[in-house]
């Protein structure tokens, strides 16, 4: 498959994904509380075997699922994502004892998982967490803080990164694998504007063991990375499915609105935002497709075209919404609106998983580090 089209048998998948989200999932959606885990939705998006698919598929089908969903159903798109950033370092580091517990039970929808990696004073700064892990015997206590954490603080277990060696960078921290009952951990919902609740979480001596590490101690950075280099596309393909959707609304209410003599979209002020919207989506979502394509061949370049990718969609995805509630006037605004749902939705992607500077750093980074490494050749 080229990675700058479809074939025959993704497209028919795609369109069946946006028919499941639109028939079975919108209306778990509409019954869920905003700010909660939607646990019926979970279930199925689990009976439709999305969440197994986390685990089987590559970072271009992980694309296609998220933008798919995206278009029908953003919360279910997020439900869907969030089971897959807590679990991945469980499928992809954890021991066979940790993916035999977790896995069947994040597939089925019945166990809910969550990345704690930001906290107060380190969020797109991993490398400066300071959650402490301190040696306990045969295992550690870990003590402070982590705060945004999406499914917090409804979650079953948490990858959690804290900090094993102090002084030592991104060389000292190790992640583990905490599920929400262990003594000593507790939580808070933090209002946020989201949909799906985001938390904080505190650690007071929280026991670990080398049980439940993952990865191998001192390589947590190295499972977080790993972890966002596969998401980050896939989160530009969340942002695509939006403005896609919010394309689509804008294409079906131009052609329809009467203005000024006649529809809207025989103004040439008009047609041409419509275009630069569609332009500036489909640039978007061929980045999105490049970079999962480098990532499933295992191309050097990953980091570069995963943060070009979550950084040019997501913002991509900004103007087009943006865009399309202008053009729609003030009918968009209106409570339970798609454009109005989509405006309060794509705010945030510009700043999870990497605000779009820390993306910015990342590419100028990996481009200087690749000139340099040309030159000693």
């Amino acid at each position: 498959m080229s990675v700058f089209s479809l074939g025959a048998e993704q497209t028919a998948w795609c369109a069946e994904l946006r028919t499941l989200a639109g028939e079975r999932l919108r209306p778990l959606a509409d019954r869920g509380e905003p700010g909660r885990v939607n646990r019926p939705l979970l279930a199925e998006l689990g009976r439709l075997g999305l969440l197994r698919r986390l685990f089987d598929s590559g970072a271009l089908e992980l694309c296609l699922m998220r933008e798919s969903l995206a278009q029908r159903c953003t919360e279910a798109e997020t439900a869907l994502a969030l089971q897959g950033l807590g679990a991945h370092p469980v499928h992809a580091y954890g021991t066979p004892a940790q993916r035999e517990r977790w896995l069947p039970r994040v597939a089925d929808g019945g166990a809910v998982a969550a990345f704690a990696l930001s906290e107060p004073g380190a969020g797109s700064d991993a490398a400066a967490l300071s959650l402490a892990a301190e040696p306990d015997g045969d295992g550690w206590r870990l003590t402070g803080a982590k705060c945004w954490i999406s499914n917090a603080p409804e979650a079953d277990f948490y990858t959690v990164f804290a900090r094993t060696a102090p002084g030592a960078g991104a060389r000292g921290v190790t992640a583990f694998l905490v599920p929400a009952d262990r003594p000593g951990l507790t939580g808070d919902a933090l209002e946020m504007l989201s949909p799906h609740p985001i938390g904080a979480l505190d650690f007071d001596a929280v026991p670990v063991t080398a049980a439940d590490v993952l990865g191998g101690p001192g390589r947590g950075f190295a499972v977080a990375m790993g972890t966002l280099d596969l998401f980050r596309p896939s989160v530009g393909a969340f942002a695509v499915g939006m403005a896609q959707a919010a394309l689509d609304a804008t294409v079906a209410h131009t052609g329809r609105r009467e203005a000024f003599g006649g529809p809207l979209k025989d103004l040439q002020a008009v047609s041409h935002q419509v275009a630069e919207m569609a332009l500036r989506t489909e640039a978007a979502r061929l980045m999105v497709y490049a970079a999962a394509a480098a990532y499933d061949a295992g191309a050097a370049d990953v980091p570069r075209r995963a943060a070009m990718a979550k950084l040019f969609a997501t913002e991509a995805a900004q103007f087009v919404v943006d865009t399309a509630v202008q053009l729609h006037g003030a009918r968009a605004l209106r409570r339970g609106h798609l454009l109005e749902h989509l405006y309060r939705e794509v705010r945030a992607p510009r700043i999870y998983e990497g605000a779009s500077e820390v993306q910015r750093g990342i590419i100028a980074r990996e481009l200087y580090a690749t000139a340099g490494r040309e030159a000693t050749r």
